[in-house]
């Protein structure tokens, strides 16, 4: 059962609710409930978290309480899963990727469909390592080809270098130290990748940051009535720009939303493994909804967006030397901050190739 103030689940003939956070609520498995609930009764004395009896179809009002979630309610031999605190993501703890076992990794895939956004601190890979463990989750794409013309590191085309370190004068990598706006990987494609991994080899002292926010999140705070008209929407995802504001090679610069090249998905597609629904938006810029006026389209994506990316429903990452980050593209867009273009920062990304196209 669902409740506006938690998970709720039928004890007996009584209906306990659990005040979690709403992104939490529905991916809670009967054992992790279990424990939670075990845990709230020894912290409150033998008391349930709020209890209200089944009478003729309708509940009493419900107490609300407030829980410190323990992350050790989540927790498989071998993982330890720190839930952020925010709408989505969480650390996994004491893990070498490298070394995952299948019931490790099984576990791991099931907190990144739960939470999103997984973080991996203190990692030490190298590119075959991280090309190793991203295949665990499915085929990778090739690298798309940077606004310099390079393509990948040598040897491994699965690697696209996130990066704004000049050497010989040529750049190394992409997007250089500038803010990269909201978007979602290569969303221009028809079928988009399901998943990207950012592994830091280093980082500025400051900025940098990047910023996630949860597209479950987003569709369910739209209002019932707004809900409805975007449910047979399609939008065309731009292929012009990338997030970082540069024209995309072989590409030429079209600022026309309506006539610019792209790939249309819809705004509320299902989410393939957890269907669940999300907003879909991809990025802004030359974004366009099918059928409808240029204005009217560009009114309702300013309400879309300006849903998107409250801050309630963004996480903040600051990165560190050997960070390794997993997010579902599905069901999240992400941002960076500007930092100082004197400092060093590389990163290098692989994108788990998607299996469906998006669907409503």
């Amino acid at each position: 059962m669902r409740s506006p103030t938690g998970v709720a689940r039928l004890i007996g003939s009584t209906v306990e609710i659990f005040p979690v956070p709403e992104w939490l609520s529905s991916t809670l498995s009967g054992t992790q409930f279990g424990s939670l609930r075990r845990q709230y009764i020894r912290s409150t004395g033998g008391k349930t978290a709020g209890a209200t009896k089944e009478t003729t179809g309708a509940t009493e009002p419900v107490l609300e309480y407030s829980i410190r979630m323990n992350p050790r309610a989540f927790t498989t031999p071998g993982l330890s899963l720190a839930p952020t605190g925010a709408a989505l993501g969480a650390e996994i703890r004491g893990l070498d990727v490298c070394e995952l076992t299948g019931a490790e990794f099984a576990a791991v895939h099931r907190a990144w469909l739960d939470c999103s956004v997984l973080l991996f601190r203190g990692q030490h890979l190298s590119d075959a390592d991280l090309i190793a463990f991203s295949r665990r989750f499915g085929g990778l794409d090739w690298a798309p080809i940077q606004e310099t013309g390079r393509r990948f590191v040598e040897g491994h085309p699965e690697i696209y270098v996130v990066s704004n370190v000049i050497e010989n004068g040529v750049p190394i990598g992409s997007l250089g130290s500038g803010e990269a706006v909201w978007h979602t990987d290569m969303s221009y494609l028809e079928r988009p990748p399901k998943a990207s991994i950012l592994y830091a080899l280093e980082v500025p002292p400051s900025g940098g940051d990047t910023w996630f926010c949860s597209m479950y999140g987003a569709y369910e705070s739209l209002a019932p009535a707004l809900r409805d008209r975007i449910s047979h929407l399609t939008l065309k995802h731009d292929a012009t720009y990338n997030s970082g504001g540069y024209v995309r090679q072989g590409v030429t610069a079209v600022d026309d939303p309506v006539t610019s090249p792209g790939v249309y998905h819809p705004l509320a597609p299902v989410h393939p493994e957890s269907g669940r629904r999300v907003l879909y938006l991809g990025r802004r810029r030359n974004a366009y909804i099918a059928g409808l006026p240029l204005a009217e389209s560009e009114t309702l994506l300013d309400e879309l967006w300006s849903c998107a990316t409250r801050d309630d429903l963004t996480w903040r990452h600051q990165w560190q030397p050997g960070d390794l980050v997993l997010w579902d593209n599905r069901s999240t867009m992400h941002r960076r901050d500007p930092f100082d273009p004197d400092s060093r920062r590389i990163l290098h990304r692989t994108q788990i190739q998607g299996e469906t196209v998006p669907a409503a």
